[in-house]
């Protein structure tokens, strides 16, 4: 069953355990030899450039793209990079530079700080940017959790291939959850995902033109939303829908997809909610105005650690892809 069927902008609409998913689509141009556009920059509102212009957008960003040093504490951030490069540093120490199918978790927690940069490294051509940004809450007890940084290399990414009667292809890689007896990479201890009677998911889901899937019920009481981002328009239990549109679904219900003429990707986020009390503030996420006051007091003292980077705006030279821990150790993506 199809709840209702919105359409998508910028930040698109999220259920309990999720606060929000950012869509970052950008085209950016090649790069200036600074990881920055090579064009110019003449009449953006730098530093809160949110209006795709030229194709693009500055964000936060006033030389490289993106969103320099900020604080959070409360929730997590999976960031799901489809296309392009992400540079990150916290206070903490850890940094990486991940993109490409690449998805990083940030267990924000008791408090952290990080930048995450859009470096243009491609100096002779385009340099496109898609990935979705989800906040998912932290409960109660797990609010104040230690900080906790996690990457997942594009090749170690659990993803599920099928086909339908006539052979078409579908392919759903999995960044959290259970899809038919294949599990995500282990979450982040605290996570709400941790425990996997939440069955939180979130999947990206392939499917190719005129091809039929069925996404599969899940137990009853979840909120379960799809997000159709890629395509011309699709049939969902007969029901046609065009792209850039989000469907919330009833969770114990199997629903059949007959995908239209072009290649479709969609999003699929599932999880049982928190239900618990949500005071925000910008960064902040927390159950109570109380906690909320308490974390500006603790942010104003110590300022979560402190910046123990060059630049707000951190980037990472020409590095190939690479995780650096708040330990000094460090990963690569697998040769494959």
């Amino acid at each position: 069953m199809i709840f209702d069927i919105k359409p998508l902008g910028f930040q698109w609409q999220t259920y309990d355990p999720f606060l929000f998913c950012a869509y970052h689509h950008d085209q950016f141009p090649r790069g200036n030899g600074s990881f920055g556009p090579a064009t110019s920059l003449v009449g953006r509102n730098l530093g809160m450039d949110f209006e795709i212009r030229d194709g693009f957008r500055m964000y936060h960003g006033k030389a490289v793209p993106g969103f320099p040093a900020h604080p959070h504490r409360g929730f997590e951030t999976i960031t799901i990079v489809q296309q392009g490069l992400v540079d990150h540093a916290d206070s903490l120490g850890a940094a990486g530079r991940y993109g490409d199918g690449d998805v990083q978790w940030l267990t924000a927690g008791k408090g952290i700080q990080h930048s995450e940069m859009f470096p243009l490294v491609d100096e002779h051509n385009a340099n496109p940017l898609l990935l979705f940004q989800l906040w998912l809450n932290l409960p109660a007890k797990s609010k104040m959790a230690p900080p906790h940084f996690l990457m997942y290399w594009n090749a170690d990414l659990p993803r599920v291939h099928e086909q339908d009667q006539h052979g078409r292809k579908i392919q759903i890689e999995i960044t959290a959850g259970n899809y038919c007896g294949t599990n995500a990479l282990p979450p982040p201890p605290h996570s709400w995902a941790s425990d996997a009677s939440n069955e939180v998911a979130a999947w990206v889901i392939d499917i190719d033109p005129d091809a039929q899937w069925q996404l599969p019920a899940a137990s009853s009481g979840l909120n379960r939303t799809l997000y159709f981002f890629e395509g011309s328009d699709a049939g969902f239990d007969g029901k046609t829908v065009k792209v850039m549109h989000s469907l919330r679904l009833q969770s114990d219900r199997a629903l059949l997809i007959h995908n239209g003429e072009k290649h479709a990707r969609l999003l699929m986020l599932q999880g049982r909610p928190i239900n618990e009390p949500v005071a925000q503030h910008g960064p902040f996420v927390m159950n109570t105005h109380e906690e909320l006051v308490q974390t500006f007091n603790d942010y104003q003292r110590d300022q979560f650690g402190g910046w123990p980077w060059p630049r707000a705006d951190q980037v990472h030279g020409h590095r190939q892809r690479f995780a650096r821990y708040s330990d000094g150790s460090e990963t690569e993506p697998p040769q494959v």
